[in-house]
């Protein structure tokens, strides 16, 4: 049950009043301050005149609890949590009213508690000089999860020694979403750019798991599962799978691999590594695509005509002779080859991630990408 990878939209770092800004079609505005005694840290964004939107966390639990209600008369009247599931179940409710510089009122309980409520826009501590890249650029995309992130930090876990480096992995313990950092094998630049790269990708997860709750509600599931698949003096590549269920009609799952160009810390296509056909730098990624599958399935077919057999008509077995499922989303490198991973709808999402279509480097030599590499011979 895979996400490809869910991505919040950048938020705007305007922080006017939400009077000001009720035109906007679509404005948000980050606020810190207190429910009774407890800090907090809230997102409001209005989508019409009279509807707003939002979500806030304690910053003690970091969940997000969700927001909904309107505004009038620069009052907010707010509901907080969500009952689709549920829709006789009563919910907390918030009535705010504007101050210069935010908000103020009550949140009450459906037993009746009342806690007093003060809101002023948030200020955003600066990012220190050791802050990854992807943190440091929060405050202007994204600025409630740059204020949910600084209450979170990885713990070192295992040790592990692959194909003669050394991986130290991290985990964030309340998502428990976990990345490795290499740190062994490099030049100190190019370490530095795989490793804020990796982790980078691991906030930008732990921001994607706090997003799936939200929107999935009491029935939320996250889970994803970093592998190290193949480490060279030129590149670093690894797996990413991910099973989530986040309030859609169905659970998904699949992988979204990382290949990493080690020179540049940059991300790897596959057209530079494999080039199919007549060389041409105009040449789309469409256009190889049309030349390119057809050629993948002739070597696959080749290689393993076993798992290639076409399935009779009414069977209903997978069907990898299919050109419609070998895309380029799915593909990584691996110490035999480069793995081309099919897609498949969602009825037949059983067939995804067989473990055996492998492109020897043999013939991956032969076709080599734009890309300078130094890859396996065998």
């Amino acid at each position: 049950m895979l996400k490809g990878l869910l991505r919040l939209a950048p938020h705007a770092a305007v922080l006017f009043t939400l009077a000001s800004t009720a035109h906007a079609e679509d404005s948000r505005q980050v606020f810190t301050g207190t429910l009774g005694k407890m800090p907090i840290v809230v997102e409001l964004n209005t989508t019409q005149q009279d509807e707003v939107t939002g979500r806030y966390f304690y910053e003690k639990y970091h969940r997000d609890l969700a927001l909904s209600g309107s505004l009038q008369d620069n009052k907010l009247t707010l509901v907080e949590g969500d009952n689709r599931f549920d829709d006789a179940k009563p919910l907390p409710t918030l009535k705010l009213e504007q101050t210069a510089n935010g908000w103020q009122g009550e949140w009450q309980s459906p037993q009746g508690k009342m806690l007093l409520v003060k809101l002023s826009q948030a200020k955003l501590p600066a990012a220190t000089s050791s802050a990854l890249p992807f943190i440091a650029g929060l405050p202007k995309t994204n600025p409630y999860e740059y204020l949910r992130l600084q209450g979170l930090k990885l713990k070192p876990a295992k040790t592990q020694n692959f194909m003669g480096y050394e991986l130290q992995w991290w985990t964030e313990p309340e998502s428990k979403l976990s990345m490795f950092s290499v740190e062994s094998g490099y030049a100190k630049e190019d370490q530095q750019r795989i490793n804020e790269h990796l982790l980078g990708r691991l906030w930008s997860e732990v921001i994607s798991y706090h997003s799936c709750l939200l929107y999935g509600g009491e029935f939320a599931e996250f889970e994803q599962r970093a592998t190290a698949s193949f480490i060279s003096s030129d590149v670093v590549s690894l797996d990413i799978f991910t099973a989530y269920s986040c309030g859609g009609a169905h659970p998904d799952f699949g992988s979204s691999p990382i290949n990493l160009d080690v020179h540049t810390g940059e991300l790897l296509k596959l057209k530079d590594v494999l080039w199919v056909g007549e060389p041409n730098s105009a040449a789309s990624e469409y256009d190889q695509q049309k030349v390119m599958v057809p050629w993948l399935i002739k070597q696959f077919t080749a290689l393993y005509p076993d798992e290639m057999k076409k399935p009779a008509e009414d069977d209903g077995d997978c069907d990898y002779t299919d050109e419609s499922i070998w895309g380029y989303s799915n593909w990584r490198f691996t110490p035999k080859g480069i793995y081309l991973g099919p897609y498949f709808a969602r009825y037949q999402r059983s067939c995804d991630g067989p473990e055996w279509p492998v492109l020897p480097y043999s013939l991956v030599n032969q076709h080599p990408g734009a890309v300078k590499l130094r890859l396996p011979q065998g």
